[in-house]
């Protein structure tokens, strides 16, 4: 059948004016537009631009036969047998009207097979080699480089951006060495389920592949409830079953008694008063959006060593539109650097003096 189609497909070319090294016959279900056909062929990078010149019944009522022609020369080395067709249908074939290679040539049949379905060009194979290296035959070079083109393209995406590893966690206390207290583990773990891009099911193995002991029998016993439970309420059971058994309230508490400590800087102390926030307002002990006007107010009642840095930086004046908290550390900071700068100007200058 292929040598009657083939044959066909010379006198077809003859009758067109068109020449057979650029021209492909091709068997498509009868109802296939012709816009459908040209994108299909066009996903052969080898043919280049593809147009439809006709079209004709074949030895079936339901197939057509296609005559396309080719911007690119056609060989029956570069041109796969088939190509697959949209929508899940069957594949099309497609005949040449040169004679198929012979047996010893059918290793470019399969690769240059393989390259169209994986939508690449021998340009891309060849992109693969980072440096010339003597190979004992092309072949050899060719399988080499499709097996990398191919790992890269099947590589998950989850792999290449994915977050680093959690810390393991067991909730056996005192902590073991070498595994990560409960508030820092938590806080890494939340996170790493809220910048991370990975789905929920990856989040999930994520966490549990960091537990061991009584945290991971506690998240088993979670998962038989409920085999799809997201990675915030894994975290929340573990939070309910080792973090501090305080209410919102009861940190919300704690917090407005915070203070600055004898030779603490205004800038550690107030990462010492967000990590306490963060807990409240994760607690339900206050709303998100009263975070910035919280913040200040404590700073202002528990630094009772940094008067004379609050007052330049106005804050009490502020209250009304306080800072974030990036804002109030950065300017803490560039407040902190000024003194410090200050101070060592004085003791060069004391120097040079005595």
């Amino acid at each position: 059948m292929a040598n009657t189609l083939a044959d066909k497909l010379k006198k077809w070319c003859r009758g067109e004016a068109l020449h057979a090294s650029h021209a492909l016959l091709i068997v498509v279900p009868e109802h296939t537009e012709i816009a459908v056909i040209e994108d299909t062929m066009q996903t052969i990078k080898c043919l280049g631009r593809v147009r439809v010149r006709g079209r004709i019944f074949g030895d079936t009522d339901d197939e057509v036969l296609v005559l396309c022609e080719c911007r690119e020369t056609v060989t029956a080395e570069n041109v796969p047998q088939e190509v697959a067709a949209p929508e899940g249908l069957a594949a099309w074939p497609i005949i040449t009207a040169f004679d198929k290679p012979n047996p010893h040539n059918d290793f470019n049949i399969k690769l240059n097979a393989l390259l169209q379905t994986e939508g690449k060009t021998l340009n891309d194979v060849q992109a693969l080699f980072t440096e010339a290296q003597h190979t004992p035959s092309p072949e050899e070079s060719l399988i080499r480089a499709v097996a990398d083109l191919i790992d890269k393209t099947n590589k998950p995406a989850t792999e290449s951006g994915g977050y680093r590893r959690l810390r393991i966690f067991s909730g056996i206390v005192p902590t073991p060495a070498g595994e990560e207290q409960f508030d820092y583990w938590l806080e890494q773990a939340y996170l790493m389920v809220e910048e991370s891009d990975g789905s929920d099911k990856d989040k999930r193995r994520r966490i549990m592949e960091s537990l061991k002991g009584p945290a991971l029998e506690v998240i088993k016993a979670v998962r038989l409830s409920d085999p799809d439970v997201t990675p915030v309420k894994c975290l929340e059971a573990l939070e309910s079953a080792f973090g501090l058994a305080e209410s919102g309230d009861d940190l919300y508490f704690s917090f407005r008694l915070l203070q600055q400590q004898h030779g603490e800087k205004l800038s550690d102390f107030l990462r010492r008063l967000e990590r306490t926030l963060t807990k409240v307002v994760r607690r339900g002990g206050l709303p998100a959006s009263n975070m910035n006007t919280a913040r200040v107010d404590q700073l202002l009642k528990g630094a009772v060593n940094a008067d004379l840095m609050l007052l330049q930086l106005r804050l009490r004046e502020r209250r009304a539109n306080p800072p974030t908290f990036l804002e109030l550390l950065k300017e803490i900071r560039t407040e902190e650097e000024y003194e410090a700068s200050k101070v060592k100007l004085n003791q060069s200058v004391h120097g040079v003096h005595t």
